[in-house]
């Protein structure tokens, strides 16, 4: 279920570790605060075949799930149905074989 965080992991680690830092580190204004870093990674992964045919293939699902996250920015575990179908739409676009 988690097949786009664990290619995005794969390919974009650092990006995503700097990312995830920055939002930890700033609750109120991350938004704005880690908007270049979120930028890095969205370049990161647009290079990757794999995730550009996930992104394609859930973009109905990402946008509402980013739209959440404008909605809930002090509560962002409001959002969590939203990354559920997300990472579920994934999963059926890409697999991952098992470890």
């Amino acid at each position: 279920m988690q097949a786009a965080l664990e290619i995005t992991a794969r390919y974009c680690s650092r990006e995503l570790e700097q990312y995830g830092q920055c939002v930890a580190a700033k609750p109120e204004s991350w938004q704005r605060d880690c908007h270049h870093l979120k930028m890095s990674i969205a370049q990161c992964t647009s290079a990757h075949p794999i995730i550009r045919q996930i992104r394609q293939a859930c973009s109905e699902p990402f946008k509402a799930f980013e739209e959440c996250l404008r909605q809930n920015e002090a509560a962002m575990g409001n959002c969590a149905e939203h990354v559920r179908r997300f990472l579920q739409c994934a999963e059926q676009a890409h697999p991952l074989p098992a470890s």
